[in-house]
């Protein structure tokens, strides 16, 4: 997808109407939408060559004051789908490596880290977090490990994940067990691509 649609899907999660004005409104007005939006320049710029030597360095400053303003780290490497919804955004950390779907929607204090088991030669084994699309995750959520949580599927606050979560269910707990099977997705304007 081009830049403009997929900021112009991040901002309809947001706003429930896209356009250049939404954006403009969503960029003065919502904290928790620049880091997308620079996140997502910081991506288009990096695979366009002479964009990228001019103004991928500025961009990332950019980036990074923004996720500083919203109290989040969310590095611009990661791979976010569509219609990315960050909802308060405080205290929200994001591993570079983990994966999000489309039409995803993270509450703040949400954790998506990574996990590093120590192998029997001294050498590590490093896994990330995988979010299938219409995800939901509560407040203070941790998700750690090579962990997919399948479509559809609901996490609630404070829940603690370090299973695979199948698609429409919802957890809950520490550690998360299965509560609900065949959960409709929680997704306010869910995005159409």
């Amino acid at each position: 997808m081009s830049f403009k649609n997929v900021i112009f899907a991040d901002v309809f999660r947001l706003r429930g109407r896209e356009g250049y004005r939404e954006v403009a409104r969503a960029l003065l007005l919502a904290r928790t939408f620049r880091p997308v939006f620079t996140l997502r320049l910081c991506q288009a710029l990096a695979v366009n060559g002479i964009l990228r030597v001019l103004f991928l360095p500025i961009a990332k400053m950019a980036h990074r004051i923004s996720c500083h303003w919203a109290a989040m780290d969310l590095p611009w490497r990661t791979n976010i789908g569509p219609g990315f919804c960050i909802v308060h955004g405080w205290g929200l950390v994001v591993s570079e490596g983990a994966i999000i779907g489309t039409n995803v929607t993270l509450f703040h204090g949400v954790t998506l880290g990574r996990s590093d088991v120590i192998l029997p030669d001294g050498g590590r084994n490093i896994s990330y977090p995988n979010l299938g699309s219409k995800v939901w995750i509560g407040p203070n959520a941790i998700v750690v490990g090579g962990v997919n949580i399948g479509s559809g599927s609901r996490v609630v606050g404070g829940s603690f994940v370090f299973k695979d979560v199948e698609s429409h269910c919802m957890v809950s707990g520490n550690p998360a067990y299965l509560v609900k099977k065949n959960c409709e997705p929680d997704v306010m304007n869910p995005a159409d691509f």
